[in-house]
């Protein structure tokens, strides 16, 4: 079941996602997008193994960063190391219980998963959005390519920016997708960015989705 969510900046309220909605992502630790097209010759790049995050479920800053934000839609996520510039949709669960993507015919557009916190916010926000379509390579195509201490910034429809640091970037199989280190929240302001990869087939697309591990930086 979709969750709910403010349709506007101006409502007094946030409409938090119900526990069991973000309970079941958590404890299923269910993949974000489940089927890429992999029409291509060659894939998209994937993660080196020194670029993994450096423990099972990264602890908290242990000195004093940037003040966490107030909740605020997501309005456009911006890598500079990959060229990527999208705008940014809410995407709920979908009917079966995955953590929706954006339209897949819309290559440049990422999706901000609207049962977590927002970007920025202190906890775990989530954005994901398609490596590639039957048209060619989509928004998160060059994902598996990035390193430590590149940055991901989040323009939020407050007119604030939240700039993440990446701290590692890992590939993990569907069938053993570790949901509590993806989503559980470290105690400070995070973000994953996600998309599909590891190996593609025919019948089943990629079995894989590639994980960005991002703390926030800095605000503006």
């Amino acid at each position: 079941m979709p969750t709910s969510h403010p349709a506007a900046e101006g409502e007094p309220q946030r409409k938090r996602a119900p526990w069991g909605v973000i309970a079941l992502v958590l404890l299923t630790g269910l993949a974000l997008i489940r089927n890429g097209s992999g029409e291509f010759d060659v894939g998209p790049p994937q993660p080196a193994s020194a670029a993994a995050a450096d423990a099972a479920m990264p602890a908290a800053p242990k000195t004093l960063g940037p003040t966490p934000l107030p909740f605020s839609l997501a309005d456009r996520i911006r890598i500079p190391a990959i060229q990527v510039d999208a705008p940014i949709q809410p995407v709920g669960l979908d009917p079966e219980g995955w953590v929706d993507a954006p339209p897949a015919q819309e290559p440049n557009l990422a999706g901000w998963f609207t049962g977590a916190v927002s970007p920025g916010e202190k906890g775990t926000a989530v954005i994901d959005g398609h490596v590639d379509n039957d048209q060619g390579p989509a928004v998160f195509y060059g994902l598996g390519s990035l390193k430590k201490g590149n940055r991901v910034e989040v323009l939020r429809k407050d007119g604030r920016t939240a700039v993440f640091e990446i701290y590692g970037i890992e590939v993990f199989d569907k069938r053993n997708f570790p949901g509590t280190k993806v989503y559980g929240s470290t105690g400070a302001a995070e973000l994953r960015v996600i998309t599909c990869g590891g190996g593609f087939s025919k019948s089943d697309g990629y079995d894989g989705n590639v994980v960005v591990f991002a703390r926030l930086a800095s605000t503006h």
